[in-house]
Parts: structure tokens; sequence; C-alpha cells
């Protein structure tokens, strides 16, 4: 009874220094990129234990509003888009147990990724093009060895999430990125399979150039379903 009564009263402690430290990261008082106080310097301000700290410590971490590491004083990591989706990336991956939910992220991405090439194709600047010119070249260079050509895939389409200059999107692919990694990592790759890909995205540029946003649309899709067709090859034969 007695130790129950102790885990409430470091309960209700720790809550108190969280809301404290979360008032102070969203404030900029405890500036972004800068390391947490000393843990024993936080131990005298808010004269609480060190069982106490640790607790709040780890409830930050959790939130995204600082970064843990090993051997080093936790980093203050003011919210934004990035750490809103990092905080819950481990909650969506244990979502993605069956075929069927995979398929349904991945369907809003491409959802989400053809009206982000007709956005390119309308209003991309020159830099935008620019951009997506490197990471084709890139993609090119990378055809023969399948790891450097992922990292390059992933850096194409990107590109296409930045075009509309809202924060929010890089973020989303940033997301969409790691929540589908584990899935795309089982795939058989192979500089043939590669070369199929370069070629995708350069009709997806081509399209771009040209203004023409139904041919971008299309490009994409044809793409992104061949890309789902290939990778659902590595799950389980239960028809989805």
């Amino acid at each position: 009874m007695a130790a129950t009564h102790l885990k409430n009263t470091q309960s209700r402690a720790a809550d108190s220094v969280i809301s404290d430290l979360e008032q102070r990261i969203l404030s900029g008082e405890l500036l972004d990129g800068a390391p947490l106080p000393a843990e024993r310097h936080l131990m005298e301000t808010f004269s609480a234990s060190r069982t106490v700290i640790r607790e709040a410590i780890l409830a930050l971490s959790n939130r995204g509003l600082i970064e843990s590491k090993p051997r080093f004083r936790p980093i203050v990591r003011k919210p934004d888009y990035k750490t809103v989706l990092n905080a819950t990336g481990k909650i969506v991956q244990n979502l993605l147990t069956e075929t069927g939910d995979v398929k349904n992220l991945y369907d809003s991405r491409v959802f989400i990724e053809r009206g982000l090439v007709r956005e390119a194709a309308a209003a991309a600047t020159r830099d935008d093009i620019a951009d997506l010119k490197t990471a084709l070249a890139a993609n090119q260079a990378a055809i023969p060895d399948s790891a450097a050509f992922y990292d390059s895939d992933v850096a194409f389409h990107g590109v296409l999430y930045r075009v509309p200059k809202n924060p929010i999107f890089p973020a989303i692919h940033i997301g969409y990125t790691a929540w589908l990694a584990p899935h795309w990592d089982k795939m058989l790759r192979s500089p043939e399979r590669n070369e199929l890909n370069y070629h995708a995205h350069e009709a997806i540029l081509a399209a771009i150039m040209e203004r023409d946003p139904d041919a971008a649309e299309d490009a994409l899709k044809s793409h992104l379903d061949s890309a789902w067709e290939h990778v659902r090859t590595t799950f389980s034969s239960r028809t989805f």
C-alpha cells in the first residue's frame, strides 16, 4: 500500500515537471537544439528526486520534445510537423500488421503524390526543376547499386513534396518513407528493376517540364501502381 502511494506521489510530481518543461520548450525559453539542463540542476530547480526527473525526461522524449541518447545530455526539440510524425511513427508502424493496412497507407501516398505532380507541372519554379533534374541524375547514376538507388528514389519523390513550399508535405514524405520502409526492404531489387523505375521518374519529370498535369499524373500513377505490384509479392498469399 505504501509502495503504491509512493509511486502515485512520484507520478504527480513528474507530471508537474513535465508540464513546466513542456511550456519552457514551447515558449522558447529552452532553445531548440540546446542541451536540457543537467539532471542535478533539474532536481534542484524542481525539488524533485532523480527518479521523478528521469520519469519526466522519458515522457518528454516520448512526446518528441527532447532527443535522448545514451551518455549524452538530452537535446531540446521544439515541436514541428516532423516532430509530430516522429512521435506517432511507432504507433503507425504497429498498425501496419495486415496487408490491407499497408495498402490503405500506400493508396493515401498515391493520392497525395498525384496532386503534387499536378502542382509541379503547373507551378514548379526553375529551382524546383533543377532540383528534380539533379535528383534524377543521381537516380540514374545509382542504377547498379540497389541500396543507393533506393535512397535516390526517395530523394526524387522528396523533391515533389517540397514544390508547394508547404512544410507539412516534406514532413509527410518523411513519415511515408519511415512507415513503408520495412515493407519495401523486403522487395527483391536488381539493376534491371532500378532502370525501369529510373525511366518512370524520367517520364514524370518530362511531363512536368512540358507543363502537362494530366501526363504527369498518369506517369506518376503508373509508376506507383507498378511499384505496388512489385512489393505485394512480399506479402502472404492473402487476397486484397
